[in-house]
């Protein structure tokens, strides 16, 4: 099958097949892949970039948190900024996503059962596609640098599973990256690499390709296939009293009532930062200066550490709590642990980084069978 492959593509192919490596380098942009492979394979041609233009929409005005306040409570979990910027996610309106560019990883998929259901894990199926398929097995990898789609590298793999031959595709542009398992059955005969082009893309008909021939591109394709994947996350956690409407009172809260530790207890360990081992997420485990303990787990092989704002150190006379507030503000997801019924604004916290608050509620604290409100609110520009 591979040989009649090779000849139905048209191109020169060396005399020996290189075998890739099992490992791959540090990670690279985009950008830098594709220049890189350039550079290895032909001469010097100009980029082709694609970018989209974001459109700002109208701000709707919403009530001031003041204003709720001084109706008395109930109160609700989220209160909108009065000038936008936020929505808020109904958990119990999640779609399952259709796009093959974010999709719930096979490996996930695999171990889902009724008690997984409420919450998905998201991640590009794509992105690992080539090291669990094509990685130190036989296959072949070509190129072509004449497309309206910019650059297109393309790997392809000749597979049979209960009798029936397959192709594994990967079709790779600056865009975005296909991968499709393609039965034999329904073709006369092995199609050709524009003619498996053409059948992901339309606008990849009519090209040509060529064989990649650098001997370590294998390691560089697996780098770039995984430049976007992540097993290290690290989330803040921020303590809210009932009726705390300011940053400065958010990032002030020392005392960790036993709600809250339940919560975090639910969150991860407490671990001690001096000497760990793990992801660290920033945190310093060699002098003590953001802390003594921290919250830290490992969900599904993904190593996560909490920016818990109580155990990160409190500076007197800061009304600010910049030590608090550097680490907290440079995450992009951050929890609100709310004790009591009291709103949440997002634009209660100032930062550049923050783009999506997790707002959480405990009901019934005292009781064993401990609940809690959740609602995401994540920026306008999120999805």
């Amino acid at each position: 099958r591979k040989q009649e492959l090779l000849n139905s593509a048209d191109v020169t192919v060396p005399e020996r097949p290189l075998s890739p490596p099992l490992t791959a380098p540090p990670t690279m942009k985009s950008a830098e892949f594709f220049e890189m492979l350039e550079k290895m394979q032909a001469p010097k041609l100009e980029e082709q970039r694609s970018g989209s233009q974001k459109h700002k929409e109208d701000y709707i005005p919403y009530p001031s948190i003041d204003e709720i306040l001084d109706k008395g409570s109930p109160y609700p979990l989220i209160i909108l900024p009065q000038f936008g910027g936020y929505w808020i996610e109904d958990p119990e309106n999640l779609g399952t996503p259709t796009s093959s560019d974010s999709s719930i990883c096979e490996e996930e998929e695999e171990n889902l059962s009724p008690s997984t259901f409420g919450y998905k894990l998201e991640c590009k199926g794509e992105a690992r596609a080539y090291r669990k398929h094509f990685l130190g097995k036989d296959h072949l990898n070509f190129y072509c640098t004449a497309s309206s789609l910019g650059n297109l590298i393309l790997s392809v793999k000749c597979e049979e599973t209960d009798g029936t031959e397959y192709l594994r595709v990967i079709l790779r542009s600056k865009l975005k990256t296909l991968h499709e398992r393609i039965p034999l059955a329904g073709f006369s005969k092995l199609p050709s690499i524009p003619q498996i082009a053409k059948a992901f893309c339309d606008d990849a008909s009519g090209l040509k390709f060529n064989p990649v021939l650098y001997p370590k591109a294998s390691q560089m394709i697996v780098s770039y296939d995984e430049h976007e994947v992540n097993n290290t996350f690290k989330f803040g956690v921020i303590y809210q009293k009932f009726r705390q409407t300011q940053e400065e009172e958010l990032f002030g809260n020392n005392e960790e009532s036993a709600a809250f530790k339940n919560f975090l207890s639910f969150l991860g360990d407490t671990i001690t930062l001096q000497d760990f081992k793990g992801f660290r997420g920033g945190l310093d485990v060699s002098h003590g200066q953001t802390g003594a303990e921290s919250v830290y787990t490992v969900f599904r092989d993904r190593e996560i550490m909490f920016h818990v704002s109580t155990k990160l150190p409190f500076t007197e006379g800061d009304t600010q709590q910049l030590q608090r507030k550097r680490h907290i503000g440079n995450d992009i997801v951050a929890i609100i642990f709310q004790e009591e019924n009291t709103p949440f604004v997002p634009d209660m916290i100032a930062s550049n980084f923050l783009h999506a608050y997790i707002v959480v509620q405990v009901e019934n604290p005292e009781a064993d069978n401990t609940a809690y409100k959740v609602r995401a609110v994540p920026e306008s520009t999120c999805p």
